[in-house]
């Protein structure tokens, strides 16, 4: 092996390149890309699921909240007073202290399809009233039942 100690040796000299090296960027979109492939099947969620009961925390409630109702008979109830579907927006305007900003909490029976649940929040919503909470029962999860037909893993 040769050293040269002189100072007219421009080997040494490396000549300026004026171009991007996208190597590492390839590779890190590389990385990126596996990555995407592998989380993005463990973010859609297929799971049997109760919507009736829930183990969330309750949140604090209103002092005077507003509750409608759908019956195992699919008929409709504003607090204690049962409506016609076609009168529910007329009838929750006609509440002395509800305005369109304030919160409908909505309770259904369990037996209630999911297409009429959608339907009512669809009323709901074309009425004005877009702020809903859905009511569930407060249960631990231990206790809540599987659905019937549900895949239990």
């Amino acid at each position: 092996m040769a050293v040269s100690l002189t100072d007219n040796d421009d080997d040494d000299d490396f000549a300026e390149t004026h171009e991007i090296n996208v190597t590492p960027f390839i590779d890190v979109i590389l990385v990126l890309l596996i990555i995407f492939m592998v989380a993005a099947p463990l973010s859609t969620v297929d799971l049997p699921i109760d919507l009736p009961t829930s183990s969330a925390t309750p949140q604090k409630k209103p002092d005077k909240p507003t509750y409608v109702s759908i019956k195992p008979d699919l008929t409709l109830a504003i607090g204690e007073n049962t409506v016609k579907r076609t009168d529910l927006v007329s009838s929750l305007d006609g509440i002395a202290d509800m305005s369109k900003d304030k919160y409908v909490f909505l309770r259904a029976d369990k037996a209630v399809p999911y297409g009429e649940l959608m339907g009512v929040m669809e009323i709901l919503r074309s009425g004005g009233y877009s702020r809903i909470k859905l009511v569930a029962l407060e249960a631990p999860p231990a206790a809540a039942e599987p659905a019937q037909g549900a895949v239990q893993p």
